[in-house]
């Protein structure tokens, strides 16, 4: 089995029993955004956090699963074309659009670096409105400056 595998065979589970990310981060002690980006085969998690999911999936992970959950995985899921899914390529599009300025503005204020994505925290909210309900992200990221030498 590889890791893409795994990732579908947890997705396609997950749709069958209708449990949520939420209820398995809590089982495993680690944000709903962190567990479901483990979850997704971007993040490496402990054998104890591996067994945690499985458990609160109700997924039996045998030894070869949980050595998968624990392996430092190959990071960037998408592909290097465009990202054909619409939900994905509203991001993709979100940065084509204002991803000059947010560098910008970051720069401002920062100056010459970069927004970690190691050191780095992601909140995903739900926010009622009457006139849609709206998606509240925040990506929270350590500010590392461009040394020179």
């Amino acid at each position: 089995m590889t890791r893409a595998e795994l990732t579908e065979k947890i997705v396609a589970h997950k749709m069958l029993k209708g449990f949520k990310w939420s209820d398995v981060a809590e089982n495993v002690g680690q944000s709903k955004e962190w567990t479901t980006a483990a979850m997704m085969g971007q993040m490496s998690m402990s054998k104890e956090q591996a067994i945690a999911a499985g458990n609160a999936m109700g997924m039996n992970f045998g030894d070869e699963e949980i050595g998968l959950l624990m392996s430092v995985p190959y990071r960037g899921s998408l592909d290097q074309q465009v990202p054909t899914d619409a939900l994905v390529y509203r991001f993709y599009e979100l940065i084509q659009v204002y991803g000059t300025t947010i560098k910008a503005l970051i720069e401002e204020e920062f100056g010459d670096g970069i927004m970690s994505a190691i050191d780095f925290s992601m909140d995903i909210d739900r926010k009622e409105d009457p006139n849609g309900d709206r998606v509240v992200i925040t990506l929270n990221g350590k500010f590392l400056p461009y040394k020179m030498y």
